[in-house]
C-alpha cells in the first residue's frame, strides 16, 4: 500500500489529480462551517440533541456533514444536485427532447448538464425557502421546541439568507463538477463521502460514552465484517466473452481477437443508495411545506425513523428499484448489442443483434437482483442491530458506511487504472 502511494504521487498529472480533489474537499469542509449572516449563533449550539435524534434534521444532516444543523452557507449540501439529477433522468425517459439530447453524445450532454443545472438552482430556491421558516418556527428541531435561529425575522433578512443558501449550494454544484473534470473521482459521490467521514469519529465518540469500550469494540467488528462483505460483492463481476472476426481493411488484417464484457454483481455502485436517500427526501421537503400536523409527525416518527418499518420497507424498495434502473441506464443491452455487432464483434453462441441483447438483458437481470437485495440489506442491517442494542446515536449507519466504502472503492479503482496504464504496480491486487 505504502509503495502504491509513493507510485501515485510520482505521476505529475495524478498528483496534481489528488492534491487538487483535496483541495476542493477542504474548501467544501470550511464553507460548510461558516454560519450564514443573520443567523442567531448562539442558540446553533442547542440544535445537537436533535441532530443526534434522527428524524428530520438528522436525515438532512446525513449529507450536509452537518452544516444545515450550523446553519451553514454550504447548509443544503450536494442534495439539491442529486434530486435534479434524477429529475433529468427520468425525463429522459419521457421526454422526447431529453431522449434526444441523450442521443446527440457530448453536445445534448452539455444541454443536459445545463437543465441539470439550471433546476438544481430552482430546488436550491425552494429548499432554502422552506428551512428560513422553518429554522424561525423550531419545527425542524422537534415538536415544541423553542428554537429560534433568526429572532430578526423581516423580508429583507429572509431574502437575504434565502440568496446564501442558494448561493452556496450554486457553488457545491461548481465544486462537484470541478472534482469530476479536473479531479479523482465522480464529484457529487466525492463530497457525500467527505461529509459522512467526517461524522464518523463523533459517532465513536457518541457509542463510547453510552455503551463504554466494550459497546464500541462490538461496533467496530461489525463494522469491519460489513466492509470485507462488501468489497468482496464489489469486486464480483460475470465476464461475458466476445470474439471479433478477422476483417481486412487497406493491406492489414484486423479483428480476431476475444475479449469479454466485465458485468459486477453490484453494477450500479453506491448510487442506488444515494438515490433512495434524496426520494426519500422529497417527503421531508412536502412536510414542512405541506400544512398537515399528521404529514409532518408520519414523516417525522415513521419514514424517518431507521428502526420503523415503514423505513425499512420503503428504502429497501427504493434501493431495488433504484438499481434496476440506474444499471439499465447505464448498460443498456440494446445498445451494447448493436455496439457489438457494428465492431464485427459477437457472443458466441449467440446471433448478433436480438438474440444477443436478449441474453445481455436476462444476465443483466439475473445478477443484478442479489446485488441490489444485498445493497438493500447492508444498508438496513446495521439500523435493526443498533436498534436492538437501543443505540439511536448512530442513525442511519448502513447508509453510512455503504456510501464510504463504495466512493472508496470506485475512487481507488481509477488511481489503479491510471497507475496500470503507466506501468506501476496499482493499489487492488
Amino acid at each position: 500500500m505504502l509503495a502504491s502511494l509513493r507510485n501515485m504521487f510520482k505521476v505529475p498529472d495524478l498528483r496534481n489529480k489528488v492534491l487538487f480533489t483535496l483541495l476542493i474537499i477542504g474548501v467544501y469542509l470550511m464553507g460548510a462551517n461558516i454560519v450564514v449572516p443573520g443567523v442567531n449563533f448562539t442558540e446553533i449550539q442547542t440544535i445537537s440533541a436533535a441532530e443526534k435524534s434522527g428524524g428530520v434534521l438528522g436525515f438532512l444532516n446525513l449529507f450536509s456533514g452537518g452544516a444545515l444543523a450550523r446553519a451553514a452557507i454550504f447548509g443544503l449540501g450536494i442534495m439539491p444536485y442529486i434530486t435534479s439529477s434524477i429529475i433529468v433522468q427520468l425525463l429522459q425517459t419521457v421526454i422526447p427532447k431529453f431522449e434526444q439530447w441523450r442521443e446527440q453524445g457530448a453536445v445534448g450532454q452539455r444541454k443536459l448538464t445545463q437543465a441539470t443545472r439550471y433546476l438544481t438552482v430552482a430546488l436550491a430556491v425552494m429548499q432554502s425557502s422552506g428551512l428560513v421558516f422553518l429554522f424561525h418556527s423550531g419545527e425542524l428541531f422537534g415538536a415544541g421546541s423553542n428554537i429560534d435561529l433568526i429572532k430578526d425575522f423581516t423580508a429583507p433578512r429572509v431574502l437575504f439568507i434565502i440568496l446564501v443558501f442558494t448561493a452556496g449550494t450554486a457553488v457545491v454544484m461548481w465544486l462537484a463538477e470541478l472534482i469530476t473534470q479536473r479531479g479523482i473521482g465522480n464529484g457529487m459521490s466525492i463530497l457525500i463521502f467527505s461529509n459522512v467521514v467526517a461524522a464518523m469519529p463523533i459517532y465513536g465518540e457518541q457509542v463510547k460514552a453510552d455503551k463504554g469500550w466494550f459497546g464500541l469494540a462490538v461496533i467496530i467488528f461489525v463494522v469491519l465484517a460489513l466492509l470485507v462483505a462488501i468489497v468482496f460483492v464489489e469486486q464480483g463481476q460475470r465476464r461475458i466473452p466476445v470474439t471479433f472476426a478477422k476483417r481486412v481493411q487497406g493491406r492489414r488484417m484486423y479483428g480476431g481477437q476475444s475479449t469479454y464484457i466485465p458485468l459486477k454483481v453490484n453494477q450500479a455502485g453506491v448510487i442506488p443508495i444515494i438515490f433512495a436517500s434524496s426520494l426519500l427526501y422529497i417527503p421531508v421537503l412536502l412536510s414542512n411545506v405541506v400544512p398537515w400536523l399528521s404529514l409532518r409527525n408520519w414523516v417525522q416518527h415513521n419514514l424517518l425513523n431507521p428502526t420503523d418499518g415503514w423505513y425499512i420497507v420503503f428504502y429497501g424498495l427504493f434501493i431495488v428499484l433504484f438499481t434496476f434502473f440506474y444499471v439499465h441506464v447505464t448498460f443498456d443491452p440494446y445498445q451494447q448489442a448493436d455496439t457489438i455487432r457494428k465492431q464485427g464483434g459477437y457472443i458466441p453462441g449467440f446471433r448478433p443483434g436480438a438474440p444477443t441483447e436478449h441474453y445481455l438483458a436476462r444476465i443483466l437481470n439475473r445478477i443484478t437482483l442479489p446485488g441490489s437485495l444485498f445493497l438493500a440489506a447492508v444498508a438496513l442491517t446495521p439500523s435493526i442491530l443498533l436498534s436492538l442494542w437501543h443505540i439511536t446515536t448512530i442513525p442511519f449507519a448502513g447508509t453510512t458506511l455503504l456510501i464510504s466504502v463504495g466512493v472508496a472503492l470506485e475512487t481507488m479503482k481509477q488511481i489503479d487504472s491510471q497507475l496500470m496504464m503507466r506501468n506501476y504496480e496499482g493499489f487492488l491486487q
